[in-house]
């Protein structure tokens, strides 16, 4: 790891001595758990000094590091051995929800209807197509089972027909690293090309000509940085880099507009964008600016007959649509087709020839805005629930009258429909199949709010049995995420059914940090403003409490990733609210991670976290820090999960914090990391793996009720 932003020096190797466990008394067994050794580490910035005895964690392929993380995970499954029988009984209802073969809603593109299909007892799908009216025999594209079948995690991402329909180009991870290797085949022979293309993103852009394409590549922090062209069947050394991003704030990306005129190159950073374009039949071209980046301008391009249209932030906090014509790109030539509305924020839109799509989201709740485009007028979508997940999806064709959207609600199982724009009807196409006794009516969800510290409404999203009675004798499980604009919207679960099952409440809290409520909602939840997130979240759950849906010692909490920086900043700030925890792949160890240039997502994100080089920053950063803010006194229960090959929060992060904590709590509550050797930031990569992690952490929940 570099350390060029930081300053430390090794005082002192100090062994495994600790032979005694605070935890001990929380069971019969007398289990020690492991206790990392110190070797103390001084980092200095601005003048201020912090010891980090853990530093040495972050030591990948050290034998120690390996043999700690293999203890914990020896520890975790010692301690929850009484819950083994519940953990099965768990991942065999969650296995006995799915319906074993089963296949996605085909989608229609270039001839073909595409969809993907599992066989009884796979952990992996088959990719496949048929040709138009999809009564033609079947296509397999890619035999994912078979080919995974050499390796502990297998990851396809980003599966790309030529235009001609004959080949196939797609990306694999075999590590969990998210660095991807393309691959080509020729669907006429079944054969894989010679081409192979390492370290990309896995994505790849085809030109019309069949034989062109463009990639993206990453640099050693991970970062998206280079777009590259290769031609079918040449040297991959030979291939033509077209764009290079030497901005570290930036990462970039390459795609098709729908009408398949034009390939974008995409520049983004937090809060600022920068796009390129070329012809699509014209791959030799040079791209051309469509406007120069500025600071705090964000948009996006997609293109409709003679002009590109941009969603931007352009004097419009809340977002506007504009549009511009081809050949006069810049930012002074764009005039507006959407205005800016301080009430509504334009999450997205998705352009037809004939229609256009606004994707609002309006009270917490996002809408789709159909207008059409010959006639002028438009129309809103009724989702019919009072809290629901939508999104639209798989709309490959231009010319085309009809939206493919995804719905979901707390009780709804994942929906596909097909809306017709002109008739105004819509057609279910698919609704995920949930096995077992399962029926929505059975179930209630609400939608609440409390009212934070400073006044703030924060909205709830909650979902129960309806048999249960609400009152204290609940149990409830709170989650929330809260960053990067991240809106967490409330959708079914059919895994969580455990839970509500049992009698559990299961709430989502919408807090700050997210963009739930527009663009306001997520700047108040950034930057200097960090913490609303996490005091939204706790005042939500004293909120649950005095509203009599639990109590005490039947709150939980849980949140991954940032949401797991979440969790971790409540458990210092609000120890004794929480019967248990559960930090998914947490981010905890914020200022050593934002010092430390070489990490990937470290210098790209200064605008959401800010950059600690300032001291102001460094002191707001330092106050929140969840392994910094690590004292002498009780926590809740925790159970923390992490990834050895987790390239968004590196492992070592929750690693130390349990380290940190171990040695400082004073109280008997469990402490639990579970690593996942084999896996990163999004867990095992098989559909039945991920239940065993789940009933894990249910079963800690549950046991912690006894």
């Amino acid at each position: 790891m570099t350390k060029n932003k930081i300053v430390f020096i090794i005082i002192i190797l100090v062994s495994l001595t600790v032979s005694g466990c605070k935890e001990n008394n929380m069971n019969s067994k007398n289990i020690t758990a492991p206790m990392a050794k110190k070797i103390p580490t001084e980092l200095v910035k601005h003048n201020h000094k912090r010891i980090d005895n853990y530093y040495w964690l972050n030591e990948r392929e050290n034998p120690e590091v390996i043999k700690y993380l293999e203890d914990e995970n020896n520890y975790t499954k010692k301690i929850l051995e009484d819950t083994e029988g519940l953990q099965d009984e768990l991942y065999k209802e969650m296995v006995g929800r799915v319906k074993e073969e089963d296949e996605s809603a085909p989608y229609f593109s270039n001839e073909y209807y595409y969809y993907n299909r599992y066989e009884k007892g796979q952990e992996y799908p088959l990719y496949c197509r048929k040709k138009e009216g999809f009564e033609s025999d079947e296509i397999i594209l890619l035999n994912v089972p078979e080919k995974a079948q050499a390796y502990s995690y297998y990851h396809v991402q980003n599966l790309s027909v030529s235009p001609n329909n004959i080949i196939l180009a797609f990306g694999i991870d075999t590590l969990s690293r998210r660095r991807y290797t393309i691959k080509f085949k020729d669907l006429k022979t079944g054969k894989l090309l010679k081409d192979e293309i390492p370290n990309t993103t896995g994505s790849l852009i085809w030109a019309n000509d069949n034989k062109t394409s463009f990639y993206t590549v990453k640099d050693k922090t991970l970062r998206s940085y280079k777009i590259f062209k290769h031609v079918l069947g040449s040297d991959v050394s030979d291939d033509v880099e077209v764009f290079h991003e030497s901005d570290e704030a930036f990462s970039t990306y390459v795609y098709k507009t729908k009408s398949k005129e034009y390939i974008i190159i995409g520049s983004q950073s937090t809060l600022s964008a920068e796009f390129r374009f070329i012809k699509a039949d014209e791959p030799s071209e040079k791209f051309k600016l469509i406007t120069p980046r500025e600071k705090n301008l964000e948009y996006h391009v997609d293109h409709r007959n003679d002009h590109f249209y941009i969603r931007t932030n352009l004097d419009a906090k809340n977002f506007r649509l504009m549009k511009t014509p081809i050949n006069k790109t810049e930012k002074k030539y764009w005039t507006e087709v959407i205005s800016h509305n301080k009430d509504v924020l334009l999450e997205d839109f998705e352009i037809f020839d004939d229609f256009l799509v606004l994707n609002e989201r309006i009270k917490g709740l996002t809408n789709f805005r159909i207008i059409n485009l010959q006639t002028n007028s438009e129309h809103y979508l009724d989702f019919g629930e009072e809290t629901y997940s939508a999104y639209t999806s798989n709309n490959f064709e231009f010319n085309t009258d009809i939206l493919r959207f995804s719905y979901s609600s707390l009780t709804t199982p994942s929906s596909t429909f097909d809306y017709n724009m002109n008739t105004k009807k819509k057609k279910l196409i698919k609704q995920q199949e949930v096995l077992g006794k399962f029926n929505k009516e059975n179930y209630l969800s609400k939608r609440l709010f409390a009212t934070a510290k400073d006044g703030t409404q924060i909205p709830i999203s909650l979902v129960y049995k309806k048999d249960i009675k609400l009152n204290t004798t609940n149990p409830l499980l709170l989650y929330a995420y809260g960053s990067y604009g991240a809106s967490m919207d409330p959708y079914f679960s059919f895994t969580r059914l455990s839970l509500l099952n049992r009698g559990f409440i299961f709430a989502i809290a919408h807090v700050r940090g997210g963009q739930e409520l527009g663009r306001d909602w997520y700047e108040n939840g950034k930057l200097l403003k960090k913490k609303n997130s996490f005091t939204d979240f706790i005042d939500c759950a004293e909120y649950l409490i005095s509203e009599k849906y639990t109590e005490q010692n039947k709150l939980f909490g849980m949140g991954g990733s940032a949401g797991g920086l979440l969790i971790g900043a409540v458990s210092n700030m609000a120890p004794d609210l929480f019967n248990g925890l559960v930090a998914q792949v947490p981010f905890v160890d914020v200022i050593t991670t934002m010092l430390d240039e070489s990490i990937p997502l470290t210098t790209s994100e200064y605008d959401e976290w800010g950059n600690p080089n300032d001291k102001t920053y460094y002191d707001y950063m330092l106050s929140y820090s969840p392994y910094d803010q690590v004292e002498a006194k009780n926590y809740p229960s925790l159970l923390v999960t992490t990834g050895l090959h987790d390239s968004q929060v590196q492992y070592w992060e929750p690693a130390k914090w349990i380290a940190k904590l171990r040695d400082l709590k004073t109280d008997d509550n469990m402490l639990l990391l579970n690593t996942n050797m084999e896996a990163g930031h999004g867990g095992a990569s098989g559909r039945f793996q991920a239940f065993k992690e789940i009933s894990l952490e249910y079963a800690f929940l549950l046991n912690l009720l006894k």
